[in-house]
């Protein structure tokens, strides 16, 4: 059982360590932004980046950064704009905002930003719909990645909207709906209570009414992470699989470099979940191959999660770095159909007061009142409480 103390200890390390917040003059911009995307109930900011003569119907990727960090630092720190540029993508930015959360997470634990067609959820729809629209983009080339709350998100968005994704890569987050309050949020990231694999499958199923095709999914985490436990990845590829139809035992097992790697491939011997944990690296997205910039939970450990994701959904030739490329590059899902943009007279960025944060009710403290000020101090202060 968790104890306050447990708790408070929990809080402290969300809340410091951080570093000094990103600012654009500490790189060269390379993000623009996005205008008028639809209703936006998330409210939520949109950037994106497209290379330079990029053509008709190219791929998508959806980028969802971590607490206390930028869409900018993240696409600096990651090396997506400069892969993008390599091999001819664009990108997606979603952004957080401070009056959605103080510490810049996306909410993936609030049953109203992690349901489809409802708040975050809903606006990132909204800004993938402008960006395809816009650009002329692959309907059939859209994924999705993010780090920490970002993955967990990125989740999300493959559990709720799984026709428009063909692929996703989550980097130290959370199964889709393990949480729905903030006790149970850190109950999750802390490997606390266990969920059977057909308890997760069925909520991801709950999802949606999506009968498949299904995303192929990428899982990354450090085996020294103490702010998302391990097990949650293993949560994770037991969600995935179910839907794919596969069993606990992967097609192949790999390890080089400090890096093990599980594959599970379909019937056709695609790889469709890569399960990839990483020996001894702490809480941050794995940087190497001289792709990205090391910084506060970017962690240069000799592997480019950035390019290892792009090639594991064929969206970066792996012939440009001598590999054997996969059996899957180049190939198109089936590209889903348009969404109906939703628009709203609400300007962007403003909440109606009844989906303000904090207007939905909490679990109060059965505490006294000074220890109830201190845990919801705490709150604040790890930005899941206003």
């Amino acid at each position: 059982m968790r104890t306050m103390s447990d708790t408070m200890a929990l809080l402290a390390s969300l809340g410091a360590g951080q570093g000094t917040p990103f600012s654009a003059g500490n790189a060269p911009g390379r993000l623009l932004a996005l205008g008028d995307f639809g209703s936006n109930p998330g409210s939520l900011r949109g950037l994106y980046h497209r290379p330079a003569d990029l053509p008709e119907g190219a791929p998508l990727v959806v980028v969802l950064h971590g607490c206390k960090q930028s869409a900018g630092e993240y696409d600096h720190r990651a090396g997506w704009s400069e892969l993008a540029d390599q091999a001819g993508f664009a990108l997606l930015y979603p952004e957080q905002n401070h009056g959605n959360n103080p510490n810049m997470c996306f909410n993936w634990f609030r049953p109203r930003d992690a349901r489809r067609d409802s708040g975050e959820a809903l606006s990132i729809r909204q800004m993938i719909e402008a960006m395809v629209e816009t650009h002329g983009l692959d309907r059939g080339r859209i994924f999705v990645t993010g780090l920490s709350a970002g993955g967990a998100m990125a989740n999300v968005m493959l559990a709720t909207y799984p026709e428009i994704f063909a692929g996703g890569a989550i980097i130290a987050g959370l199964a889709y709906g393990r949480a729905t309050t903030v006790p149970e949020a850190f109950d999750c990231m802390r490997g606390q209570g266990t969920a059977s694999d057909e308890e997760l499958w069925a909520l991801l199923r709950e999802a949606s009414a999506h009968a498949g095709p299904w995303p192929r999914v990428a899982i990354w985490q450090g085996t020294a992470d103490h702010t998302v436990a391990p097990s949650n990845a293993d949560d994770i590829a037991a969600q995935w699989r179910s839907v794919h139809h596969l069993g606990d035992t992967p097609t192949r097992e790999e390890v080089s470099g400090g890096r093990a790697r599980r594959v599970w491939c379909n019937g056709a011997g695609e790889p469709v979940i890569e399960l990839n944990t990483v020996a001894a690296m702490g809480h941050g997205t794995p940087l190497g191959e001289d792709l990205g910039v090391p910084g506060p939970y970017m962690l240069d450990v000799g592997i480019s999660s950035t390019r290892e994701i792009a090639r594991f959904w064929g969206i970066e030739a792996e012939e440009q770095a001598g590999a054997k490329p996969s059996p899957t590059s180049g190939k198109r899902r089936p590209a889903a159909p348009p969404v109906p943009a939703i628009r709203s007279s609400r300007p962007q960025g403003e909440r109606p007061e009844a989906d303000a944060p904090g207007a939905s009710s909490r679990r109060s403290s059965k505490g006294a009142d000074g220890v109830k000020g201190i845990i919801e101090q705490a709150l604040r202060a790890a930005g899941l409480m206003r």
